[in-house]
């Protein structure tokens, strides 16, 4: 999990919307093509959903991780260059 990673859950928990990448992106300070690329990390790992492509949402899992109560080592997905 990046810095990045956590700005865009909590993006998406405080605004409480569907968003694509480019709309998380404009809003969080880091690239479109950055934001894509862990937003995918994110959704392999149950923390965000895609409801009609290419919108995502925060998914009950991503909330329990932003409060404490999952780690990094309770993700499923495990991915190459991840932390």
């Amino acid at each position: 999990m990046t810095s990045a990673d956590n700005r865009i859950l909590e993006f998406l928990d405080e605004k409480e919307i569907v968003a694509t990448p480019q709309v998380v992106a404009a809003n969080i300070d880091y690239s479109r093509q950055y934001v894509n690329e862990r937003i995918r990390v994110l959704a392999q790992n149950e923390l965000v959903e895609k409801d009609d492509e290419p919108l995502y949402q925060i998914t009950e899992r991503g909330r329990q991780y932003l409060q404490g109560e999952l780690g990094v080592d309770d993700l499923p997905a495990k991915h190459e260059g991840d932390r």
